[in-house]
């Protein structure tokens, strides 16, 4: 029985599609909107919220959280920890849900795959952006 199973297979072992999950939610964190298929977009969905969730929070066990379900530990793991709690999710403060949208694009033109977009909701502010805003405030001082 699949009790507690409401995500979709992604036709993968389960090993493999929470690696996946957690790439693709790496990925949406980094560039603010990706392309995948609409299956991969519909089980990223609740999981990037989960985490946007975490980052309201924004407590070191939340942030433990956060980078334990983001799996690897790596450079990259950090980065998107750090921009998930500085930027992502104060974005999100008055939002109660409904993180993402996606955006449905069309089959794909080589094997016919419904493709989609996957994006924050509300705008979030780039790290340019961030970059220019500390630059000024560095050199008043």
């Amino acid at each position: 029985m699949r009790h507690q199973r409401k995500g979709g297979k992604l036709q993968r072992k389960p090993a493999h599609r929470d690696a996946l999950v957690a790439n693709l939610a790496a990925s949406l964190i980094e560039h603010g909107q990706i392309k995948t298929t609409l299956g991969k977009a519909k089980a990223l969905r609740p999981f990037a919220e989960k985490l946007i969730t975490l980052g309201k929070k924004d407590t070191v066990h939340a942030r433990r959280r956060a980078a334990a379900l983001l799996k690897n530990q790596s450079q990259r793991q950090k980065r998107c920890v750090t921009k998930l709690f500085g930027s992502i999710a104060p974005a999100c403060a008055d939002r109660q849900g409904g993180y993402t949208r996606i955006t449905k694009l069309g089959a794909r033109q080589s094997d016919s795959a419904p493709m989609a977009f996957i994006e924050w909701v509300d705008e979030i502010p780039s790290d340019e952006d961030q970059d220019d805003a500390v630059a000024p405030a560095a050199a008043a001082e």
